[in-house]
């Protein structure tokens, strides 16, 4: 018996992205170049050789109050990387907690002493972070699913974690209260909002040997009052239009616009700056937020490259600079 139900995006045993929401033509690299799925061992033999060395002195950012929230308006504060604190309104409660893809170690690795190294403290400190009732994981990347800073909020909070199919063998001894892992498009309800995991393009793997045997997802999150995507880990793709068609246009969308040189590697599964922007008008987003940038060096573009590019695309498009915005660390945003 197959572990998963077959779909356009899993044989029963493995996952694949669906060749419908590739992009077509694809973005060129040099004809010597080829774009290809990256596998766990081009990225290991790449990342020994990285060309540009990021600073080790980044300013820091001092974290901002918490917005007061009415029922169901969200806020999002950015912790680093593509952690997020979503913050959700509740009438006679405390706000509703949320955290994705939350890491707060030292590195991004299987390793203790050997691998990624962050070069900025994350913006809210562990003891700053509310209690937490639900935590949204990804994907199983080192740098998206961290088995010690989920221990830690499992054993503080014992939260409810979500995550896409395949996932439930990561995430087991955290001290989680339950985890439910989610095929795309697959709602769960947690009164009073609506959480589905949507598609992204990507790929999996921990080790060596289990490349594709998880899942790979974003989420949308309905209160009911306002939508909110946090697009997890993707290259750009047509899946932006069918998650606009399929749930609505979001009030808030958190995407990622670094890791992604060089291309010719990078491509098939993260999106440069001018195409998360791209991304946001396809999913006619009210307002986006930038992620997956600047905390830990996984690729070869320079710190400060995501950012200016981003700035300049906007520019270039007669685009408001606050309608696509660059979180500090600590920063908090609300949906408008």
């Amino acid at each position: 018996m197959k572990p998963f139900p077959e779909s356009d995006h899993c044989d029963g045993r493995s996952f694949h992205n669906p060749a419908s929401y590739r992009l077509s033509p694809p973005l060129q690299v040099p004809p010597e170049r080829p774009s290809v799925e990256p596998d766990f061992t081009s990225i290991l033999s790449w990342q020994r050789s990285l060309r540009l060395r990021w600073p080790n002195d980044v300013p820091t950012f001092s974290p901002e109050p918490f917005p007061e929230l009415a029922p169901g308006e969200i806020s999002a504060s950015f912790i680093n990387h593509s952690s997020f604190l979503i913050r959700i309104g509740r009438a006679g409660e405390r706000p509703l907690a949320i955290l994705t893809d939350p890491i707060l170690s030292e590195r991004c690795s299987p390793f203790r002493h050997f691998g990624p190294r962050r070069v900025v403290p994350p913006g809210l400190a562990f003891d700053a972070i509310p209690a937490i009732d639900i935590i949204l994981v990804s994907h199983c990347h080192y740098d998206h699913l961290d088995r010690p800073t989920l221990r830690r909020f499992g054993r503080r909070d014992r939260p409810l974690c979500l995550a896409p199919l395949g996932n439930r063998r990561h995430l087991r001894g955290l001290g989680f209260s339950a985890v439910a892992t989610l095929d795309w498009w697959q709602e769960f309800r947690f009164d009073p909002i609506t959480i589905t995991a949507i598609p992204a393009l990507h790929g999996s793997a921990r080790t060596p040997f289990d490349q594709n045997r998880a899942l790979w997802s974003g989420f949308h999150i309905d209160t009911g009052r306002k939508r909110l995507i946090f697009a997890g880990d993707t290259a750009h793709g047509h899946h932006w239009a069918e998650i606009s068609q399929r749930l609505g246009a979001p009030d808030l969308a958190l995407l990622p616009i670094g890791a992604y040189e060089p291309i010719s590697l990078m491509q098939p599964v993260h999106m440069t700056p001018e195409q998360a922007v791209e991304a946001a008008m396809l999913l006619e987003a009210r307002h986006a937020v930038a992620m997956h940038f600047g905390t830990f060096q996984l690729t070869d573009e320079g710190y400060w490259e995501p950012g200016g590019r981003l700035e300049r695309c906007l520019k270039s498009m007669g685009r408001d600079l606050s309608w696509f915005s660059l979180p500090e660390r600590g920063q908090s945003l609300r949906a408008p």
